[in-house]
């Protein structure tokens, strides 16, 4: 199934479509196509249209409005119907034609094969530059090291990420999320090419969305299951600040006869003692809460990958 998320992109969508349907022509194999229509308020959505009419391998995705990059994959993910999952950007600039070098090196036993665009054709200071720093920072705090976690386009097996929920812009953590469930990840170049139609939908904006991203990322996967010791361990940090506030305090008193009032120290000691006790039971709730999400559910705390016995009976 090849997922591709269109947002005002009606100058694009026969072009790739007619390069996809040459490149899989050629690879001989059966295939799903995919294409969601992010709320556009151009033509896109009659381009698309167009193309099922003639295609029965098409499947569109219209949704109500535009929710994102992030939804539109998910809406992509839960209606595809292939045993490998490839995503691609709808603006034209992932190239078709690395189709089959991401199948090629998923055959060699890897579940994630994501694509590096080695060869960037965008703007050096407003999308170059903000993503090195993005992806080193993100290969830092998650453990996965990879070039170009913004590039759209991926192969994925089906069961590394059939469990997979997005939200945010949390689209470009599919490879760890994937980690998490013990996939086999690498990446390959491929080539990338200038907007041609249409007007890109990233900022530097974007960046603040996806570091505070990054942030829940690695909460989820360093405390997903244990809240508590976050939670709780800073709010023993600050009821130990708590105690040494009290302590310098009674200490001015009696070396020093500074009087309580004239200095910060009793603020400080009930903010410090306040906040402590909160974060703690915060980390109680939160735990009530993970207990609650996995046994309501039916949800286990691990995956098998699977199992080996030499009973035979």
């Amino acid at each position: 199934s090849i997922i591709i998320p269109f947002h005002n992109e009606e100058g694009s969508v026969e072009k790739l479509y007619m390069e996809i349907i040459s490149v899989m022509k050629d690879l001989k194999t059966s295939y799903q196509l995919v294409l969601v229509n992010d709320g556009s308020t151009d033509s896109t959505l009659n381009a698309l249209k167009k193309i099922a009419q003639t295609d029965s391998k098409v499947v569109i995705v219209d949704l109500l409005r535009n929710y994102g990059q992030t939804a539109a994959m998910m809406a992509g993910f839960d209606n595809a119907k292939g045993d490998i999952i490839i995503a691609m950007d709808g603006d034209g600039q992932n190239d078709p034609a690395s189709i089959p070098s991401l199948l090629a090196k998923l055959s060699e036993g890897f579940d994630v094969v994501s694509g590096w665009r080695i060869d960037r054709k965008d703007h050096t200071i407003t999308r170059k530059f903000p993503s090195i720093i993005a992806n080193r920072l993100i290969s830092i705090i998650s453990g996965v090291k990879l070039n170009d976690y913004g590039c759209s386009l991926k192969a994925y097996r089906r069961s590394v990420i059939s469990d997979v929920r997005l939200y945010g812009e949390m689209h470009r953590f599919i490879p760890i999320y994937a980690k998490w469930q013990g996939a086999k990840i690498t990446q390959i170049p491929v080539k990338h090419r200038a907007r041609i139609h249409g007007k890109t939908k990233y900022g530097l904006n974007r960046i603040f969305k996806v570091v505070l991203d990054l942030l829940l990322v690695s909460f989820m996967g360093g405390y997903f299951t244990k809240p508590i010791y976050i939670f709780g361990g800073m709010g023993l940090i600050l009821l130990m600040a708590s105690v040494m506030s009290a302590m310098w305090a009674i200490i001015l008193k009696i070396i020093y006869d500074t009087s309580f009032v004239t200095t910060p120290l009793p603020i400080l000691i009930g903010t410090f003692f306040t906040t402590g006790v909160l974060c703690i039971l915060m980390g109680l709730l939160a735990e009530i809460v993970i207990r609650i999400y996995f046994e309501s559910q039916n949800k286990s705390i691990y995956q098998i990958r699977k199992l080996i016995s030499t009973n035979r009976e």
